[in-house]
């Protein structure tokens, strides 16, 4: 008993192709997009529909937020975008935020860090990054350690101080 190729509905003599649940003539499993041979047995499948690896991966499969690339292995969903893992990374320094805790700004990715020196409040003090707890005072934000008398340099941890030009003077030194 011959089989039918479910292509051209011709009875098959010699060499039939079966796959997908169907027979073929060889020469009739092509990709469903782009018409091409289906080589090696390598094929994926949509909808019943056998597809090359490349069709495939174009039509089906999620693309990469910053490289615009179908993503063939691990998906990383996170602003509510999906990457490759080797594109999920600091907009700044590139340094990889798989796995770890990033910040957001504009839909960019940043690392902690970098996120506080390009977007942070700074130190009256030292210009550095406020990353954590601030002491706000005249108007102002201090890193704790930043927070000193002009006079002697000692930290100010009492409630109350003087201001000579702006700046803080404990109560020793007034």
């Amino acid at each position: 008993m011959s089989s039918t190729c479910v292509v051209c509905n011709k009875p098959i003599t010699g060499q039939v192709l079966s796959a997908l649940g169907k027979t073929y003539h060889p020469e009739h499993f092509v990709c469903a997009k782009c018409k091409g041979p289906i080589k090696d047995n390598k094929f994926q499948q949509h909808e019943g529909q056998p597809y090359c690896d490349e069709d495939y991966a174009i039509m089906f499969l999620k693309k990469c937020f910053a490289c615009k690339q179908p993503i063939r292995n691990k998906i990383i969903h996170a602003l509510g975008a999906d990457w490759h893992e080797e594109h999920f990374v600091c907009t700044v320094c590139q340094t990889s935020l798989c796995g770890t805790s990033f910040m957001e700004k504009n839909g960019h990715p940043y690392c902690k860090k970098d996120f506080y020196e390009k977007f942070g409040e700074k130190c009256a003090q030292c210009g550095q990054p406020l990353m954590d707890q601030a002491v706000v005072a005249l108007d102002k934000k201090w890193h704790q350690e930043c927070f000193v008398c002009q006079k002697c340099k000692q930290p100010i941890d009492e409630d109350s101080f003087s201001v000579q030009a702006g700046k803080p003077i404990c109560s020793k030194c007034t």
